[in-house]
């Protein structure tokens, strides 16, 4: 049951497992996060938090079950990290441009989650199952300032 949570089911074994639960994570935002929380705020953070925890844990337990360090079938991490990168930017929240936005904030994720740069390399040298998921987590923080920072120039231009 930890493992088939930690892979999201079957999404974790398609081609591009991280793309799909990133999508999943992105899914979850939009459906369930966005929606309870409204324009987000300290509830947002709160219940991000807890899911980013559940996550450590989980994949931890997971990648030791399957005997990898980092199992790239394991793809709760981008699924719990995903919704950070909308956290606080009232610009994804409604308006003509919000839905670009969102797309962009997933773009960025994927491309800080691929590339690693800024430390995040570093981040995957943790043990257990904070290995697996701070590096998407500092992935999803860099995507979050970039894209506050893109919001930030689209609304006064």
């Amino acid at each position: 049951m930890i493992v088939t949570l930690a892979t999201l089911g079957p999404l974790g074994r398609l081609k591009a497992p991280g793309t799909w639960g990133s999508a999943a994570g992105l899914l979850w935002w939009a459906l369930v996060v966005r929606l309870a929380h409204a324009k987000g705020g300290p509830h947002e953070f709160l219940f991000d938090a807890l899911v980013v925890l559940m996550a450590i844990c989980v994949c931890g337990v997971a990648a030791a079950f399957l005997g990898k360090k980092d199992p790239s079938e394991v793809i709760l991490d981008e699924f719990a990290a995903m919704p950070l990168v909308f956290l606080f930017n009232p610009y994804v929240h409604g308006g003509k441009s919000s839905l670009l936005l969102i797309l962009l904030g997933f773009l960025l994720f994927r491309l800080f989650d691929i590339t690693k740069p800024f430390g995040i390399k570093a981040l995957e040298k943790l043990p257990g199952g904070f290995g697996i998921v701070l590096d998407d987590v500092m992935a999803a923080v860099y995507a979050n300032l970039a894209l506050h920072g893109i919001a930030w120039l689209w609304a006064i231009l």
